[in-house]
């Protein structure tokens, strides 16, 4: 069961440590002799610090099963702080329990994206109807870059899509043209922190800086909706100073995927609102049949809590520090590798680096061959590799891109592996004519499984956005 959390503010945190009630955590083994047995476990932001596994493991272990004749008040409780760890994170205000964000846990960023998107639109029926006005067409402006869970959402909840065409010289939404599409229909804009296609994040701040201007000209309320599924959990730790969260004040939701850079297991979302006013009330069910009175916002009503709590431990073993040496060392190795595939001379790279987007490198043939990228990744997955060749967004879909997703073991020598198979891979396919490619492209293709099964040291380098988005079940890289 999933429940509807309350991230509180700064003030009422003063107030209940002034009351006592954030007492210490019961303790009962040694590893309480360490100097974390002085301090109350995180509530309510990250720790600072890293945490060593086994304390980090002992002491959620323990406070569950002080709680374990309740174990959906632990539950909810672990939830509540991650919530609260994540808006703070994100900069959510915090100054008076008037604007607590709120927030709920997800099974993964499209039912995030569904519940946010439904947000926007109930609360611009409401303001519609308000003033005496048809709500029967309402639409949402964003880039055709977008993730399908985005379509699915629209065409579910029956909302108009105004899709921004990418270009070859801007491969994300442009936000300028973005705002010439909101009217007084527009229920909020989607803006993307790390393309499917590319990596990229979207420019929030000049969208929201436009955004401003129109609805000031026009008597608009429009909000933004940052998606948030990959680069939710980079961009705090590599780009700080980046503004594209709740420091500005048009951004009314955000979700995040905890199961891509959030390093916990699939399939765990966030979704987080501003605070109370970007959420209408008549989307939350209230019920006390769970034996308290709980708010409810959720698509699934049942729903496993090992996901939260392998959030939870996550954000309390890493801690702010953790996560920020994980994550850049995730972008060093991706402009490594970005470097050295420019270096041969073979291709164009365009993803974005120096931590301007995601630690990934995407990147096609800077010149036509008689093979393309299609034929590199079959090649380069006879060698164990599974890095993906697609097409770009629509109105783009000539341009065939591969991409390397920087997995957290994804080590500096694999990445030298990997730029030594596919270097081969290119002279490999130089030898061979085009029939000859054209006929390994079918049987590598025919093959591949039976392949990938018979070389034991393969070593899947990329999971494709779709992967990652919880469809199929890895290997938690942050639990250790």
């Amino acid at each position: 069961m999933v429940f509807l959390s309350n991230a509180v503010s700064q003030a009422r945190i003063e107030e209940s440590t002034s009351k006592g009630e954030l007492h210490h955590d019961a303790v009962s083994t040694s590893v309480y002799g360490t100097r974390w047995a002085s301090e109350a476990i995180p509530r309510y932001d990250m720790p600072q610090d890293e945490m060593p596994s086994n304390v980090a493991y002992r002491l959620i272990k323990d406070e569950l099963a002080v709680r374990s004749n309740g174990a959906l008040v632990s539950n909810i409780l672990l939830q509540n702080r991650c919530v609260n760890m994540i808006a703070r994170l994100f900069n959510a205000p915090m100054h008076s329990a008037t604007e607590e964000a709120l927030g709920c846990s997800t099974v993964g960023s499209s039912e995030a994206i569904i519940l946010a998107t439904l947000a926007m639109k109930r609360r611009w029926q409401h303001m519609r109807r308000a003033k005496g006005l048809s709500t029967e067409k309402p639409n949402m402006v964003l880039g055709s870059n977008c993730q399908v869970a985005w379509h699915k959402a629209l065409l579910y909840l029956e909302i108009e899509p105004r899709e921004i065409d990418c270009t070859e010289d801007l491969l994300y939404m442009d936000p300028k043209k973005a705002v010439d599409q909101v009217d007084e229909n527009t229920i909020g804009v989607c803006a993307i922190l790390g393309s499917t296609y590319t990596g990229h994040y979207e420019d929030v701040k000049g969208l929201h800086e436009l955004l401003e201007a129109k609805c000031s000209e026009n008597g608009y309320d429009v909000g933004i909706h940052v998606d948030a599924a990959s680069g939710g959990f980079v961009a705090p730790f590599v780009n700080p100073d980046l503004e594209w969260d709740f420091r500005l004040k048009r951004v009314y939701s955000i979700n995040v995927s905890g199961h891509k850079y959030g390093l916990t297991y699939p399939g765990v979302g966030w979704a987080l609102w501003r605070s109370a006013e970007y959420l209408p009330k008549d989307l939350i069910f209230n019920i006390n049949y769970l034996g308290s009175d709980q708010a409810s916002f959720t698509l699934n009503f049942s729903k496993g809590a090992a996901q939260i709590i392998g959030q939870y431990y996550v954000l309390i073993r890493l801690g702010r520090t953790g996560f920020e040496k994980i994550m850049r060392t995730l972008t060093a190795t991706a402009d490594h590798l970005a470097e050295r595939l420019e270096a041969t001379g073979r291709f164009t790279i365009l993803s974005a680096g120096q931590g301007q987007g995601l630690p990934l490198v995407a990147f096609r043939l800077n010149a036509p061959h008689h093979y393309d990228e299609f034929d590199i990744a079959a090649r380069l997955r006879e060698r164990g590799w599974i890095v993906p060749a697609y097409t770009m967004a629509p109105k783009l879909e000539h341009l065939k891109m591969l991409r390397v997703v920087v997995r957290e073991d994804f080590s500096r020598s694999r990445c030298e592996i990997l730029v030594r198979d596919i270097i081969a891979a290119l002279k490999s396919l130089d030898t061979l004519d085009e029939k000859a490619v054209e006929n390994l492209s079918v049987l590598t293709a025919e093959n591949a499984h039976t392949s990938l099964h018979k070389n034991p040291g393969n070593y899947i380098a990329e999971k494709t956005a779709e992967e990652q988005d919880g469809k199929k079940a890895k290997q938690a890289p942050g639990i250790c």
